[in-house]
């Protein structure tokens, strides 16, 4: 009976939506961090995503390691408007909220850490704020992954705004894709093991910057 259960409350994600803004000149930006790993993740599983008018963004669905379906999605509504095109894939698809995992940019965590969570707040990231606004709730699964905070006396609103549109160095972009890759092996784990068993890995590791 406790099996059943366990089995029962297992999270496991059916869309993967990664948060950005859409035009090139966001391309490798910190803010678009959530769109660069739907991009590892559709690399990965060989998922092409394409436009698709209907739910408003870069879409691609196929077969997930576990033999389930898998959808990505990366909104192309801009930031503040995400939960638009997010509540367009899941009202279509009949998902429930504890099925969308949700990946983005989090200035909280330094630079090469990342916290896959449950649920939670918005904590001030406006794709956030939209995506709870649409679902309905903040009971849903999210991996943010760390762009660590400006530097020194840049921490106002406008030195925020400088950093998170703010393009990744070349030491920051070498880090960043060994977290990618982190990233993509946390979704696989979300799907094999559900989300809860995949935090304590998730959140436990950290990586540094490589050697120059």
């Amino acid at each position: 009976m406790a099996e059943a259960v366990a089995k029962k409350t297992l999270v496991i994600p059916q869309l993967v939506v990664g948060l950005g803004n859409p035009e090139p000149k966001y391309d490798q930006t910190r803010h678009n961090i959530g769109f660069a790993a739907i991009d590892a993740l559709s690399r990965a599983w060989r998922i092409p995503l394409t436009e698709n008018r209907k739910f408003q963004g870069e879409y691609g669905e196929g077969l997930a390691i576990n033999g389930d379906k898998i959808r990505l999605l990366k909104p192309l509504t801009y930031m503040n408007r995400s939960g638009q095109s997010i509540q367009a894939v899941t009202s279509w698809y009949k998902l429930p909220p504890e099925m969308v995992m949700v990946i983005y940019d989090d200035m909280d965590l330094p630079m090469g850490k990342t916290r896959l969570r449950l649920s939670g707040s918005a904590g001030g990231h406006n794709g956030m704020k939209s995506t709870i606004a649409h679902l309905g709730t903040q009971d849903f699964p999210r991996l943010r992954i760390g762009i660590g905070r400006p530097k020194g006396s840049a921490s106002d609103d406008s030195g925020t705004v400088s950093h998170v549109l703010g393009k990744f160095s070349v030491a920051e972009s070498q880090l960043m894709s060994l977290v990618l890759q982190f990233v993509v092996d946390c979704t696989e784990m979300c799907l094999k093991q559900g989300v809860e068993k995949a935090m304590n890995v998730c959140n436990s590791r950290s990586f540094d910057f490589p050697d120059s």
